[in-house]
């Protein structure tokens, strides 16, 4: 177990950097959507039940994935 963390320690620390930027990354997303939206997101999603919204929501998260995903290779 020790001879991992020596040759791969390395990797595991860029994994939970990339991890981190990700999760900044879609925190940000989310929050520049509920600024460019007339309404509110969370009021549509759990008491409206906006399925459109919702579809939406996952495409920009998809997209922004893939983008996230490619600058990391």
């Amino acid at each position: 177990m020790l001879h991992f963390w020596e040759t791969h320690w390395g990797q595991m620390v860029s994994a939970l950097i990339f991890s981190l930027i990700g999760i900044v990354m879609f925190m940000l997303a989310l929050v520049a959507v509920r600024k460019i939206m007339p309404f509110d997101i969370y009021k549509e999603l759990e008491e409206d039940q906006n399925i459109a919204l919702g579809l939406v929501l996952a495409s920009v998260m998809i997209g922004l994935s893939i983008i996230i995903s490619s600058a990391i290779r």
